[in-house]
């Protein structure tokens, strides 16, 4: 029997590289999905094909290998992989490949993929899928076939969104609260049409920066175990102990898991303005602390602040291009995408994509 899975991608309201520093951040999943078309057989082949590549590949579940390629399947072969050395025994099957989650643009595509794809193999081999198991597989696998050195939240909210609602989740311990998105606000991504690919250098060694930041602190504050644990009150005091591009990276981490906190306040509390102002506060921290930001992304955010009903603006995702986010108050939503657009090609000469969000449920077969 054929049966069609689905993923979504997700855009984060707040709380940007926090989750690979064991912080909180506040993903919500989007109405853009990935769909995996399973068919099984009778060996244990996988023969996929995807609507975005040429190519068909061939994966032997018996010999899937290690490591990276390098080419787009590195994560289908990669969730197949650690799906099986975790003691998953999976079946063959042709797997065909659709997606609407823009490549490259800080929504998660890669995360869509590996949860589609694992969520299927899981499902057809007859296992009860464990969610958290899921995207801890997936996580992992993204690790090991892509070379990105990611935290989970992808993963995570890809496997448990839930309609009508942003995440609240402690990377840490993996509680997790689901806060509604306050009625009259709308979630609106805008595609700067600049690319980024997450596996390349700089995110790497972001995460680089900040690991040497949490040994540094340690050698003082022996209980820390990672930028979780740092008060900005311990990065002050002991500045003196980290180069001055350490700091900066660490200064963001910390301020922004505050900021995240807060915005699960606000959020509880209705206050939508006072996450408007937080996600402003996180955008400059990414742009000057982190400097994950480019030219593209800071226009489209100023772009968004001068047009009549927006409550916030920010980059979201793992930087160097993409998309941002942005609430926007909903009888603005034709004017803030008419205003925007108008307002980023002028500045830039590129046509940004401009499109409303949906707060979704997480993975699962789609209906026939």
């Amino acid at each position: 029997m054929t049966v069609t899975y689905s993923a979504p991608g997700r855009v984060n309201l707040i709380g940007e590289h926090t989750d690979y520093n064991d912080g909180f951040v506040m993903p919500v999943a989007i109405d853009r999905f990935t769909r995996v078309t399973l068919e099984p057989r009778r060996d244990r082949l996988l023969i996929v094909r995807s609507a975005a590549y040429p190519d068909t590949v061939t994966i032997d579940l018996d010999r899937p290998g290690d490591g990276p390629l390098g080419t787009w399947s590195d994560y289908v072969r990669g969730v197949a992989a650690v799906l099986e050395r975790q003691g998953w025994r999976l079946k063959g099957a042709d797997l065909t490949i659709t997606t609407d989650v823009p490549m490259g643009a800080g929504l998660s595509s890669s995360a869509a993929l590996e949860v589609a794809v694992g969520y299927a193999l899981l499902d057809q081999a007859g296992h009860a899928i464990d969610r958290t198991a899921l995207a801890r597989a997936c996580q992992a696998a993204e690790h090991e076939f892509a070379g990105t050195h990611c935290g989970v939240m992808d993963q995570f909210i890809a496997c448990h969104g839930r309609a009508g609602h942003a995440l609240m989740l402690d990377t840490r311990t993996l509680d997790a609260a689901w806060l509604p998105v306050p009625p009259g606000v709308a979630v609106i991504v805008c595609n700067t049409m600049t690319k980024h690919a997450l596996a390349t250098d700089g995110y790497n060694e972001r995460r680089a920066d900040c690991e040497a930041g949490v040994r540094a602190l340690a050698i003082r504050l022996p209980r820390i175990r990672a930028l979780r644990d740092v008060t900005l009150d311990d990065l002050e005091a002991n500045r003196d102990a980290l180069d001055g591009r350490v700091f900066r990276r660490c200064r963001h981490v910390v301020t922004e898991n505050a900021r995240v906190q807060s915005a699960a306040a606000v959020l509880r509390a209705g206050d939508v303005d006072a996450l408007g102002d937080l996600m402003r506060a996180s955008h400059l921290s990414m742009r000057d602390d982190f400097e994950i930001s480019t030219p593209e992304v800071d226009v489209m955010v100023e772009s968004a602040m001068r047009v009549d009903g927006t409550i916030g603006a920010r980059m979201t995702g793992g930087g160097f291009g993409g998309c941002t986010v942005n609430l926007v108050r909903a009888e603005h939503t034709k004017a803030f995408t008419t205003g925007v657009g108008a307002l980023y090609e002028a500045a830039t000469g590129r046509v940004p994509d401009i499109y409303t969000c949906v707060a979704s449920d997480g993975a699962g077969r789609c209906d026939p």
